[in-house]
């Protein structure tokens, strides 16, 4: 610990910036609390016994208060990156006045902030919020760097996924006037840096600064710059004046990973340049001593990372906005409630650890182990609903933590080598989970599989009669598959 070391509470630890800037300021010394409204998504983070956890919810006065005590610095680092609340700049003001109102009555010394580069004059509500934001921690009385980047590139960031998967699967694409926009990227690398010095800085600054890479380009610049990295031909872009917001979200929900609620915001703030209007961020952090990293080696230290499979954090950390977020109730619970249930267990002569990482590699490229067409329908039809889909895919090809998306599910709960249970966040009529267990008797270890459904209304017992011969082929095969590939590997 340094005489620098302060005592620092970050918002948002399980989302991208968040669950990054967490071990940087433990390897600056500083002693780190996060406030985090589902503690559980932490369980299996390195640095979780390094941090006080505490949860709490932005929309709590109280528990943002009991956070905040002996606390000198601040980060905010929670937006709502979603188009589907109508009311979300309203929710978004109210839970940075909480913050403020907290952080004044506990004597914090600094506050943090992330927002956004914007133009002046009318912006898309997702921009006009994060400066609404900016500006209510700024009139907090409490000193507050609030920092201004531009599209953040790095491994599992949103942006670049929206890049990447354009770029790779489209030689030839149509796109709106936009692409033609100014963009001055900046890798995740150099974010961070700034955030963490942010920390340090002396003095009661109480102000915006501007961060940004060292290159400007057009946003299709940055498509054709990614394929030369990744050693693709050009990119061919034929630019459409009439291709609205919506429909271009549309358009990146179908060809990446995005689901439309998270795309229509990026698109929506690639209708403006987004450029720095100043550099005054040097007259209090200066530049990283190699300097400010380049748009291309960005990209190229993105991939390299993803290639790896050494991704930090990813896009889909946090949970989608509007997905069921309860966790499956106990049996018990289930009393008084309409429930539909799919079982099977399938003895198997497989060690338990060939068992395990069969099931704790499933999803991403290595499929679900039964009829994959069907599968792929599925992620299809969830597009073009507006959901997931199935290119999330999993941020490690082996390992899963709490609190991770799989695909159109999320890791709600993992024993490792014993229990997986997973929580859909696909659009349904009803919530929905799978498990996968491993038993073991005196005859040896046998696997479980419970699928389980909640429907809503009418209109989720149908969808769940329906489809219930394709989960007589689809579970039934799953089992069988599961324990014959680990059979196969031992």
């Amino acid at each position: 610990m340094t005489d620098a070391s302060k005592t620092i509470l970050v918002t948002g630890p399980t989302g991208y910036i968040g669950g990054r800037l967490v071990p940087r300021l433990l390897d600056r010394g500083h002693r780190v609390r996060v406030l985090a409204r589902s503690p559980q998504k932490l369980r299996d983070v390195p640095w979780a016994d390094q941090v006080e956890i505490v949860e709490g919810d932005l929309s709590d006065q109280e528990s943002i208060a009991s956070a905040c005590r002996d606390i000198e610095v601040l980060y905010y680092l929670v937006h709502s990156m979603s188009g589907g609340k109508k009311d979300f700049m309203s929710e978004e003001a109210a839970s940075a006045r909480r913050v403020a109102n907290a952080a004044r009555q506990q004597g914090v010394r600094r506050i943090v902030y992330l927002g956004g580069l914007h133009p002046e004059g009318e912006l898309s509500n997702h921009l006009r919020s994060r400066r609404e934001v900016g500006e209510i921690l700024l009139e907090s009385g409490i000193p507050t760097i609030a920092l201004q980047a531009g599209v953040v590139i790095g491994s599992g960031s949103a942006s670049f996924e929206m890049i990447r998967h354009l770029s790779d699967r489209l030689p030839v694409m149509t796109a709106p006037r936009w692409v033609r926009n100014r963009i001055q990227p900046i890798a995740v690398r150099d974010v961070l840096y700034y955030l963490t010095a942010a920390a340090e800085v002396p003095g009661d600054i109480n102000r915006t600064f501007d961060i940004g890479g060292p290159d400007v380009l057009q946003y299709g610049e940055m498509m054709n710059s990614y394929a030369a990295v990744a050693g693709l031909p050009r990119r061919r872009i034929l630019v459409v004046p009439v291709l609205t917001p919506h429909l271009a979200a549309l358009w990146v929900n179908l060809i990446s990973p995005i689901p439309r609620s998270l795309a229509i915001p990026l698109v929506e703030s690639l209708q403006y340049d987004a450029v720095t209007k100043e550099s005054d961020i040097r007259s209090i952090i200066p530049e990283p001593t190699a300097g400010l990293t380049s748009y291309r080696d960005a990209v190229r230290l993105a991939l390299v990372k993803l290639r790896e499979g050494q991704v930090e954090t990813n896009w889909s950390g946090a949970s989608i906005t509007g997905a069921p977020s309860d966790p499956l109730p106990s049996d018990p619970d289930w009393s008084g409630h309409n429930v539909m249930t799919d079982v099977r267990s399938k003895r198997t002569t497989s060690s338990r650890e060939a068992l395990w990482r069969v099931i704790e590699g499933i999803g991403g490229e290595n499929g679900w182990y039964s009829l994959p067409l069907a599968w792929t329908v599925r992620g299809w039809l969830d597009k073009l609903g507006g959901g997931v889909g199935l290119r999330r895919g999993r941020r490690s090809p082996e390992r899963l933590n709490a609190g991770e998306a799989l695909d159109f599910w999320r890791v709600e709960e993992i024993e490792r080598q014993q229990f997986l249970r997973l929580r859909a966040e696909m659009k349904l009529p009803g919530r929905a989970w799978l498990e996968m267990k491993i038993d073991e008797d005196d005859d040896g270890l046998v696997y479980r599989q419970r699928a389980v459904f909640f429907p809503r209304g009418l209109a989720g017992q149908i969808y769940w009669y329906a489809i219930l011969p394709f989960h007589g082929v689809i579970f039934k095969g799953m089992a069988t598959k599961i324990t014959a590939t680990a059979e196969a590997s031992r």
